[in-house]
């Protein structure tokens, strides 16, 4: 096997020429308390993707050791997220809270061989205690609780017999520990709260340090990756791992997580926007989440591509927005269907044509793809042009419409503007034009002119409407954590990341529109079907991406 350049790789490399696993098995181990992100979209597709190359497993197994934060929908919208990223986990899916009874009684082995212990110290003085950075924590009083004492205390928590607050189970280590994550971590803390698969059986939850560990070990798995910031939680999860009777030893490995301009990677930031209406939900297009992105109209090859592009480093980095939404044109650029859409009509009369002809043109669906068959789509008496496709006061390089001026109008005929009409405001409201009907469909005019400007067009009588939805950044600068004093991140939102175009108008084919297809409105950007909103009566399309960058 060729050697990658992946340091996870390499590791399973080495594991598996080494024989020290005949196989290897990941996980993915969300907890599900919001929806995913484009930063687990990498970590479901390194996890899922080294079992797939290495011809192992991946499990998908909820962290849900925290009831106040969890809920059914999570657990749904996260499966269908790494169902759409293209894995499947078949009969491995897995909670924590399938392990609640064993994780309780290998708690009880620690308090046993006297390396864990109740704790009775207010959740003030527990940080009081432990120190800081630069100072040692300081032994609880109540360190030295017997063995008997601690499994009894640790029966009436279980028990329900204490309020929340009252006590924890905290591991026996090394208060002056300089790991700051060694000094007697908490294991158990009291929740009376009704668990979405458990019920109220539980009055005492593992916390999630506590729980991973074992929980990997129960499954077997081999090669344990989590990001960056559990690097210093490694020597617990080991120690964990060394003093439990588990049927397995797995080791973790970190990788940097992934940072991106313009965005915020933190579910609780998110969950703020939702709850305060900032968007439009979890899945609102402007949202970093793998249901936003999809109802944006992101495909799951494009992520893949973003993910492979991106790589997996050791070290923290700050990814540009831009790269992904290179991955997305490229992908685009080969599947999207091509038509033509005018967001911001101004009105073309063709002067020397009859009022009553209508003739049939037609274009590919797709330039690389014949089998796709063609569109077809009518030139009338009046149509639509995009209002910035003219000026009537033109710059030099301006080679599109002006007063006098010539412009081919795509797949169809040259035309020249004769007369600019204005309501009594000024506003232009009809460009009254001529075409040359030898130039239809790309021929040259008679006298050999070469016309530089093309601009897209759709016929004023012969087009249908639908709203179009044109996102974009959800934050105006880089780093929407970069705010000054007195505001929080929210106060960087785009105010202009939305913008709606009630009646826009389509060529005829977008009628049959899809939600599977994706579509190229041609000069424009690459448009989807809305899942939520659109209907065959009232179609909406949300705009992907621009043609190019800075759209």
């Amino acid at each position: 096997m060729e050697t990658s350049n992946n340091f996870l790789k390499q590791i399973i490399e080495k594991d598996l020429a080494s024989k020290k696993y005949s196989s290897i098995v990941t996980r993915f181990p969300p907890e599900p308390n919001g929806y995913l992100h484009l930063g687990h979209a990498k970590a479901i597709c390194l996890n899922f993707g080294l079992a797939k190359e290495f011809h192992g497993r991946c499990h998908l197994r909820f962290d849900d050791t925290n009831p106040e934060t969890e809920e059914v929908e999570y657990v749904e919208s996260i499966q269908n997220d790494v169902k759409w990223l293209g894995f499947d986990w078949k009969e491995h899916l897995y909670f924590a809270s399938d392990y609640f009874e064993q994780i309780y009684q290998w708690a009880i082995e620690l308090i046993k061989q006297d390396k864990a212990y109740v704790c009775s110290l207010s959740e003030e003085q527990l940080r009081e205690f432990r120190g800081n950075f630069t100072t040692p924590g300081k032994d609880s009083p109540y360190r030295g609780r017997t063995v008997e004492e601690n499994l009894k205390l640790l029966e009436q928590m279980k028990n329900g017999e204490f309020e929340e607050g009252a006590h924890v189970l905290r591991a026996k280590i090394d208060m002056k520990s300089p790991n700051m994550n060694m000094r007697d971590p908490l294991m158990y803390r009291i929740r009376k709260v009704h668990h979405h698969r458990t019920g109220n059986k539980w009055c005492i939850y593992p916390m999630y340090d506590f729980a991973h560990p074992l929980s990997d070990a129960i499954e077997g798995i081999t090669h344990s990756i989590c990001t960056l910031e559990f690097q210093d939680h490694r020597p617990f999860y080991d120690w964990c791992i060394e003093n439990c009777p588990v049927p397995a030893h797995p080791h973790q490995y970190e990788f940097a997580r992934m940072n991106m301009t313009y965005l915020v990677m933190s579910k609780r930031k998110l969950l703020q926007l939702v709850k305060e209406k900032y968007v439009d939900g979890w899945d609102d297009p402007r949202m970093p989440t793998i249901s936003g992105i999809r109802r944006r109209g992101y495909t799951p090859e494009s992520i893949h591509a973003f993910t492979d592009r991106i790589g997996v480093a050791k070290a923290e980095s700050l990814i540009e927005y831009d790269i992904l939404e290179a991955c997305i044109r490229d992908d685009l650029d080969v599947r999207a269907h091509r038509a033509m859409a005018v967001l911001d009509p101004i009105k073309v009369v063709i002067e020397n044509l009859a009022a009553d002809l209508k003739e049939e043109l037609e274009s590919t669906v797709h330039p690389k793809k014949p089998e796709l068959g063609k569109r077809k789509f009518y030139f009338t008496k009046e149509l639509f042009i995009d209002a910035s496709d003219f000026k009537e006061t033109p710059e030099a390089d301006f080679f599109r419409l002006s007063p006098g001026k010539e412009v081919r109008l795509r797949n169809a005929f040259v035309i020249k503007c004769n007369e600019v009409i204005k309501d009594s405001s000024g506003k232009i409201i009809e460009l009254h034009c001529t075409y040359l009907p030898e130039t239809k469909a790309g021929k040259p005019t008679a006298d050999g002119r070469k016309i530089k400007g093309i601009v897209h067009w759709v016929s004023a009588t012969e087009c249908i409407e639908a709203e179009v939805r044109v996102y974009g950044r959800l934050f105006s600068v880089s780093n929407p954590d970069d705010t000054v004093e007195g505001k929080d991140f929210k106060s960087n939102l785009n105010p202009d990341s939305l913008q709606i175009i009630k009646k826009a108008k389509l060529e005829p084919s977008l009628q049959s529109a899809t939600l599977e297809n994706k579509y190229q409105f041609e000069r424009v950007g690459y448009f989807c079907l809305d899942s939520k909103d659109s209907k065959p009566e009232a179609l909406v399309f949300n705009m992907t991406v621009g043609l190019s960058s800075g759209h």
